[in-house]
């Protein structure tokens, strides 16, 4: 790119990589995390679960089909999973500055700066990531034009409060009412309801739903640790004293099997991408999943009542945890993957064929 200035990217183990600013030319930190996906950054971007993370992605070449133009569906996006961009930085190797596509609206460049999110490009990303994964996700920063900025771990604060919202939302009319606990939801997960027939009430993160009336309760993803999280913890231990259906995904696996008496546990690298090999347990069956998250339950402390749904076939992590009589489940994957791949949205059907057993009294 044309009179690019150079930045650099700072990791806490004193690594300093130079490269050149695409998109804001600012400082910021973070948690420096990795995504092996070859598609999908709009998504990737707007993922509240990526909250005060800089995201490197592995695909070698990025930007080539610029970024969408907004469209409502149901008074949420149609393509982007939130209302703005949530990373604290974005790091690539190639960034392709001539754009195609005809769904482009602007490039990816000009999309971060009206966020004020730097990007570094230039960067060998390969050899990035390989590090990442010997040593674990790190601390780092992009340093823009000398402005030094401390390190900051994100995971110390309290991501959820910062990206849910701040009061009850309603979509659709359906004959399904559903409860989403909001702590930081991907809007494909409200897209895949509203194609189902469901009235749902979106409620923030704190709030008590204990008090309202409904047939399922959903645990959306979201950002951090899940231990941060203490009224939805309570509040839920509360729901699971009832037969109610509840679906978690991803932080909202976590928070289900906290309120159900386990614990969690920080992996090293987490898992973010769009192509990780699951196992329903008990079976030989798998799907390929999409998966951001870096928080899994540690299986051993659940209770007597609770099994392992889903196994993790690269590391053997927990994916997902079930009720052995009532109808609580969970996957620490996404079924509703945006960008893809679409292998599992079939659970949503399932998690409504299980409210409708519920109101039926079976």
């Amino acid at each position: 790119m044309e009179n690019a200035k150079s930045v650099k990217l700072i990791l806490e183990d004193g690594t300093e990589i130079e490269g050149q600013s695409f998109g804001a030319f600012t400082s910021s930190a973070g948690e420096v995390v990795f995504s092996t996906a070859m598609t999908g950054y709009p998504e990737n971007l707007t993922d509240p679960s990526f909250a005060g993370q800089i995201l490197v992605l592995t695909y070698p070449i990025v930007g080539n089909y610029g970024v969408p133009g907004e469209e409502l569906y149901e008074s949420i996006s149609r393509i982007f999973e939130s209302d703005k961009i949530h990373v604290a930085g974005l790091v690539v190797n190639y960034y392709s500055e001539e754009h195609s596509h005809w769904h482009a609206a602007k490039s990816l460049g000009e999309w971060l700066a009206e966020y004020n999110i730097p990007g570094i490009y230039g960067v060998d990303t390969r050899m990035l990531t390989k590090k990442l994964r010997e040593k674990g996700a790190m601390l780092g920063k992009i340093v823009a034009d000398g402005e030094d900025v401390p390190l900051h771990d994100p995971n110390q604060d309290n991501l959820v409060a910062q990206v849910s919202p701040d009061g009850v939302q309603h979509y659709g009319t359906g004959k399904n009412k559903i409860v989403l606990v909001d702590c930081g939801t991907k809007t494909n997960i409200i897209r895949c309801f509203l194609e189902r027939d469901v009235e749902l009430i979106r409620v923030p993160w704190d709030y008590d739903f204990t008090q309202l009336d409904y047939d399922g309760l959903f645990l959306s993803n979201g950002p951090g640790d899940p231990k941060m999280c203490v009224p939805t913890i309570e509040h839920l231990q509360k729901a699971l004293q009832q037969d109610k259906p509840i679906f978690g995904i991803c932080l909202g696996s976590q928070l289900m099997g906290l309120a159900a008496g386990g614990d969690t546990f920080k992996l090293k690298y987490g898992h973010r991408s769009h192509n990780q090999p699951v196992k329903l347990t008990g079976t030989q069956r798998s799907y390929i999943t999409s998966q951001n998250h870096g928080f899994a339950v540690d299986t051993a402390t659940l209770p007597a009542e609770w099994d392992m749904l889903f196994e993790n076939l690269n590391d053997g992590t927990c994916e997902g945890i079930k009720h052995k009589t009532k109808p609580f489940f969970s996957t620490q994957f996404h079924p509703e993957a945006a960008g893809g791949p679409q292998d599992t949205e079939f659970l949503f059907d399932q998690f409504l064929d299980e409210v409708e057993k519920y109101k039926a009294g079976k």
